[in-house]
């Protein structure tokens, strides 16, 4: 049995029994709340666990890239909802190659891209499904008022190869109560003009627990909730003693009494505060402060620390947003505990197109 504490660092580890707990949790709260769940594969992409997620109940997945739609779909997944414009010619040749062999559907929020989609797919018989993608606060993308996504609907469903199937949107974190509002006006705009809404799909794990205030929301999206983060933790959507995903470092460097210096920066951590100060939660050193991050060195404010770790010791540190941790790993180990389990391909990773 290989013990994490053999491993070399930094490395990313992926404890499968707080991942699976994490899965059935979100799963149970989406079946109690009557509501469908489309988990977001961003966090892992990872097919296993997109498989597992739908194994569990999900109806599908949703992602963010056409290369992560690729990936899953060559993994066999078959339901996919990509909640990202898709924008030039290449790439919507490269949907319709996808549109061809599995259940595909994507957003839009502008005229623009409607039309670009509508010269791409012209045949009325296998139409490609497109949700208004809706600016419920969040200041992102998105159709800024229900009158307009009323009018983009109409626009999609005009195009014969096309079909308006719904409504899309990513609310701001604390926000859900506005973004039901946003999307109750909505859907009673659309029912007084006579057009049926199919699904309205919403999301984000922050706000999670509260799936069963979803209001007129027929699907949610959660990603990170299949690993959390210290974000998370700060948000209420988790404990610490719930994360599944932990950087594991050593110590290379005790400069002074009151720093450590690890072998963890920029290129493993990432630079995301998401508001926070300090770049992660120390496992093993509660009170330590991750103050600082270079690309390949982590600075730590160990002064408050009881016991200060040495050089050579292995630490384990949860980030402050997981999702870009995987995506700046080719592999992950998976664990049980200490116990080390598999090391397996991030499938999707790096896929920025």
């Amino acid at each position: 049995m290989t013990s994490i504490f053999e491993l070399e660092t930094p490395v990313v580890l992926v404890d499968l029994d707080k991942a699976e707990a994490n899965l059935k949790n979100a799963q149970d709260a989406a079946d109690k709340a009557g509501i469908k769940l489309r988990p977001h594969i961003k966090t892992h992409k990872l097919p296993r666990f997109a498989k597992r997620q739908v194994e569990l109940g999900a109806v599908g997945i949703t992602v963010q890239k056409l290369g992560e739609a690729e990936v899953m779909a060559d993994a066999g997944l078959t339901d996919l909802l990509l909640t990202f414009n898709i924008i030039g010619e290449k790439k919507r040749a490269r949907l319709k190659a996808l549109h061809d062999r599995v259940d595909i559907r994507v957003v839009a929020d502008s005229a623009e891209t409607v039309a670009g989609l509508a010269e791409t797919f012209v045949d009325p018989a296998k139409p490609l499904g497109v949700f208004v993608e809706c600016d419920t606060g969040m200041g992102r993308c998105g159709v800024q008022s229900p009158a307009a996504a009323l009018e983009l609907a109409k626009k999609i469903a005009a195009a014969p190869g096309l079909s308006f199937a719904g409504l899309m949107t990513y609310p701001a974190a604390g926000k859900y109560r506005e973004a039901q509002q946003w999307l109750a006006d909505a859907k009673a705009l659309f029912d007084g003009a006579g057009v049926a809404l199919p699904e309205i799909t919403t999301g984000g794990t922050p706000d999670i627990w509260h799936m069963s205030e979803a209001g007129v929301a027929t699907e949610y999206r959660p990603g990170t909730y299949i690993y959390m983060d210290r974000s998370q933790v700060v948000a209420g959507a988790a404990t610490f003693e719930q994360c599944a995903l932990t950087v594991l470092a050593t110590v290379v460097s005790r400069p002074t009494d009151g720093r450590a210096v690890i072998d963890a920066g920029t290129k493993t951590l990432t630079s995301d505060l998401l508001g926070m100060q300090g770049h992660g939660y120390v496992v093993d050193f509660p009170d330590a402060k991750i103050v600082g991050l270079s690309e390949e060195h982590g600075t730590l404010d160990v002064s408050a620390c009881a016991v200060k770790p040495k050089i050579g010791d292995v630490i384990r540190i949860i980030p402050n947003h997981c999702c870009p941790v995987s995506n700046l790993f080719d592999t992950v180990t998976l664990v049980r505990g200490d116990e080390v389990l598999e090391t397996v391909e991030v499938a999707a990773r790096g896929r920025v197109d």
